[in-house]
Formats: C-alpha cells, structure tokens, sequence
C-alpha cells in the first residue's frame, strides 16, 4: 500500500484588520472603561519579501514612516518573544482616526502589530491573551479592550497577564462628538500631572459616579450623563494641559450636548449630544464657544461602534 506524501501546512496569506478608535477613561472610569468610535484604521498585510508600507488618510506620513512604526515594531518584539520567525509584510493602511490626541491610536497600532503577529506567527492566542499583551504595552487595559472587543468596555489586567473584560452594548442611540485640537499630548506627560495620592472623599466620588455611568450606559439613561461623567481622579490635573477640557464643560446642557469628558487622557475632549439635537446647530454653537475663548477645534461626528477588531470581517482567528 503506498503511503500519500505528506502535505506541507499552507503558510498565512494576506490579512485585514478595521480597528476603531477609542475613548477612555469616560470622566470617573479612568483606566477601566472605554468606548470604541466609528473611527477607523484599516490595515491590509500580505507577505513579502522586504517590509513596506502604503499609506492614506489621516497623518499618512506617521503611518507609513518604516524606521519607527509602532505596529511593525510590536509585530516585530512579538514573534522574536515566541520564537517565531519574522516574515516580512507589505502594509497598506488606511486611517481616520487622531494620532496623539487622545482617541487610543497607540492601542490600535499595538493591537494591530500583535494581531499580525498571531496571524503570520501562527499563534494560537485568545482574545484575552491578545488584549492582555497590549494592555501590558499600553500600561492600561482600557483602550485596548474597546478596540478589540467592541462597544463599551470594562477592563482589568489579571496576575497571568491576561485581560479580563466585560463588554457591553449601551442601550439606544448615542450621538457623539469629537472635539480635537491641533496640538497633541503625549500620554506620559499627561499622566505626569496626575497626583500620588487622593483622598477618601475623592475616590468615593468616583467610584459612584462611574457606577452610575455604568447604569447610564446599560439603561440608557441620558439623563445621568452631565452628572455621571463628573471626576476627581484625572480631569481635574489636566486641565491646564487639555483647555478644551473646562472650556467646553461651561456649555452645560447647551447645544443639545448631554455630558462632556476627556477623551483619554487628552487633549481632546468627547462630547455626547441628545440624539435629537440638530448637529449642524450643534457644531456651529460650539465652534463659536470656542472662538470666543481664542480656542479652536475639529469637530469629528461620530458613534459608539459596537463592532471591535475582532468581529471585523478580516480578522481570522486561528
């Protein structure tokens, strides 16, 4: 009887990966929720014979700089850590999102790197563990989370290095703003201005408050929002770094906008709008707050996107 030859494994073709931008911290929650936005990085990947990158949209010129590119370099540590032998990619990537202005661009490039590196490594690694090594990256669980799973998340980093999360799909319609200034913040020098200690009371405070934000989102409460999102922890400290931040908090309840908090650690600012409020009135009543107080700012329309990196039509996992 002759045996059949046996059958090298095909290796991993080309892969695509949507990663939407995040907001975290949403006010109270710092460090452990996040939204994820209709924002998108699109990075298409195939095998190669020398590393390449393509790239359009939003700060192209970051995106497709080789000699310090987040995602490749993460692709990069990843696979040398497992023993894996790096396959060269052609990247094309397409971005929507901010690059250094608070919407998790770090988290998605990171998570982007890693997932190649499962995807062309051949890895065999969960959500968790993929949010985990991120998170690990990041120093914080939040962004990662939102942009992998989707919707709204609630993260923690367990003692294995994996993440654990709770994701959750708010309740009704959320239209949202973004408010983005020119100037970026680097995450390290906005968390430089964050205290070592706080009080009882404050810590209180926001543990409440991001309970009840929690309650706002499953139950659709829009009403808990302008109170829910208020916070002692980081928002306070940067304001001098983010002043967007207490310019835009003066509007209250004007121009339709229901709550406004830091859009991570900034310096832009998310603001979310009554569903039934007229955008355009909206954004031009905003605008021209803002010009009164010599300030200036995009205004990004946006919503929550319930879809993550994960369930996204590219990502196979294997």
């Amino acid at each position: 009887m002759t045996s059949r030859p046996h059958r090298k494994s095909r290796p991993p073709q080309a892969l695509e990966l949507v990663l939407p931008a995040t907001s975290a911290n949403l006010g109270p929650a710092f460090d452990a929720a996040a939204l994820a936005l209709e924002l998108f990085l699109t990075v298409r990947a195939r095998p190669a014979k020398e590393f390449s990158i393509v790239a359009k949209g939003r700060n192209a010129e970051i995106c497709q700089n080789l000699e310090n590119n987040l995602t490749l370099n993460t692709y990069r540590e990843v696979l040398q850590a497992e023993g894996k032998p790096v396959q060269p990619l052609a990247l094309r990537i397409e971005n929507q999102s901010p690059i250094g202005k608070g919407c998790g661009s770090s988290a998605s490039a990171r998570l982007a790197g890693i997932a190649l590196a499962v995807h062309f490594g051949e890895l065999n690694w969960t959500d968790d563990r993929i949010v985990g090594e991120a998170s690990r990256r990041e120093h914080h669980p939040d962004n990662s989370a939102a942009c992998w799973m989707g919707g709204l998340t609630v993260a923690r980093m367990s003692n294995e290095g994996e993440a654990q999360i709770a994701k959750i799909a708010p309740k009704g319609k959320w239209s949202l703003l973004l408010a983005v200034p020119e100037e970026s913040l680097s995450t390290e020098k906005a968390r430089s201005a964050l205290p070592l200690q706080y009080s009882r009371a404050d810590a209180v405070t926001n543990i409440q408050n991001s309970m009840l934000l929690l309650a706002a989102f499953t139950q659709g409460r829009k009403d808990l929002l302008a109170s829910s999102l208020e916070d002692r922890i980081h928002q306070p400290y940067r304001a001098s770094l983010c002043p967007l931040l207490p310019v835009l908090q003066k509007l209250g309840s004007a121009s339709g906008i229901l709550g406004i908090a830091l859009s991570g650690a900034g310096p832009s600012v998310l603001i979310f709008l009554d569903a039934k409020a007229n955008l355009r009135q909206a954004k031009t009543q905003i605008a021209a707050h803002l010009r009164a107080h010599r300030l200036s700012a995009e205004l990004i329309p946006t919503r929550i996107s319930n879809v993550g990196a994960s369930q996204a039509s590219g990502w196979k996992k294997r």
